[in-house]
């Protein structure tokens, strides 16, 4: 009755005239009731929405709520697990993969362990919590992994133990070293030391070199003669306005870098015979030789240190004794006098001095 008696109106003022006021008229008559029906169906849609809202809102506090007492199960599981373990007292550094839990064909037993955590009634969801709850199951198993699996990083300290113990195996045993890197040793301590050596050569030295040689003015040259050469002395002479030998500019160079020493192999450490007393005398300018120090240092670091080791081996006097048993009995001696620590201290320095070296101007 309310939209008849509102269309009559309309229809009475039409008749009076016929310029543009009929049309907005016309329009305005039919807006109002438009806006009748919207707002007579709005009236019986909040109950609905919110009924809706709240009943997925429950649904995914429920699912949050036992996906935290999974964690939480799953957490103390895998500490008492690791209590018992017998490498408790060693961290280690486990590959993280989480593809084996989240393979779109899942397994009967994913099946079967996913039972506990969902309700009867989410079989009938609408499509937007059924995207919902997918979302959370992954999550789940995305916890399940890193329960069964935790994190647990290897310190950098750690890492530098197991390279100490490589170098000290490959002093006795001279073949070591070149069987870790062409696979023929599959065991688990051989794996860790193969991977804390990458480390070593991926993480702590070769970023810094490359950033050092990125910022200078070094000639190929040079580089390479200080690459080849393990033994460095800087000593300073007389300062002469001549070409720097490292970056060829004009400086008051004042510093002889002494090159020496026997070319070796990076990987294995073992050094070559060929022309073992070679030595190169460069004259160089002030910063050219600051960082020539510290890249010499970082860069043939390995090598000094596997030098240091097989001295240690070679002055044990014992003989007849098992490899295994002679490395763990050098080991606690390095470990109990602070030698290991003390090497270990000397790279942080060598890593330092890399890090805050100042650029050329």
């Amino acid at each position: 009755g309310k939209r008849k008696r509102s269309r009559t109106s309309v229809l009475y003022d039409s008749d009076e005239s016929e310029d543009s006021d009929i049309l907005v008229r016309k329009v305005f008559a039919k807006r109002h009731c438009i806006m009748d029906e919207d707002e007579s169906s709005q009236e019986q849609q909040p109950d609905k929405t919110c009924h809706a809202e709240n009943i997925s809102t429950n649904r995914k506090q429920k699912v949050i709520a036992k996906l935290k007492e999974l964690a939480r199960q799953r957490a103390s599981r895998a500490l008492s697990s690791s209590g018992s373990s017998e490498d408790s007292n060693e961290v280690e550094e486990e590959p993280l993969s989480p593809f084996p839990l989240i393979s779109t064909e899942g397994s009967e037993a994913d099946n079967d362990s996913m039972k506990d955590f969902i309700d009867d009634d989410e079989e009938q969801e609408d499509d937007d919590d059924i995207d919902d709850t997918r979302i959370f199951l992954s999550l789940l198993k995305f916890l399940i992994f890193f329960a069964f699996f935790p994190v647990t990083r290897c310190s950098h300290y750690v890492h530098f133990q197991r390279i100490v113990k490589a170098f000290l195996i490959n002093a006795i045993d001279d073949t070591f070293l070149s069987s870790l890197y062409d696979g023929t040793r599959q065991k688990k301590y051989a794996q860790d030391m193969l991977t804390s050596l990458h480390y070593l050569d991926d993480r702590f030295i070769q970023p810094r070199l490359e950033n050092l040689i990125s910022r200078s003015r070094w000639k190929d040259r040079y580089k390479e003669r200080v690459d080849c050469y393990p033994d460095v002395h800087i000593i300073m002479k007389n300062p002469q306005n001549m070409s720097c030998q490292a970056c060829e500019l004009n400086r008051y160079c004042k510093f002889d870098v002494l090159l020496s020493g026997k070319l070796y192999n990076s990987r294995t450490l073992e050094a070559d015979d060929f022309m073992p007393h070679d030595k190169q005398v460069l004259r160089v300018g002030t910063v050219c030789a600051d960082r020539t120090r510290v890249y010499h240092n970082l860069k043939h670091f390995k090598y000094k240190l596997y030098v240091n080791c097989s001295a240690v081996a070679q002055l044990d006097g014992v003989e007849d004794e098992p490899v295994k048993d002679t490395v763990e009995r050098l080991f606690s001696q390095l470990e109990g006098n602070g030698w290991i620590r003390k090497r270990y201290d000397d790279l942080e320095d060598y890593m330092n001095d890399a890090d805050n070296f100042q650029e050329e101007k």
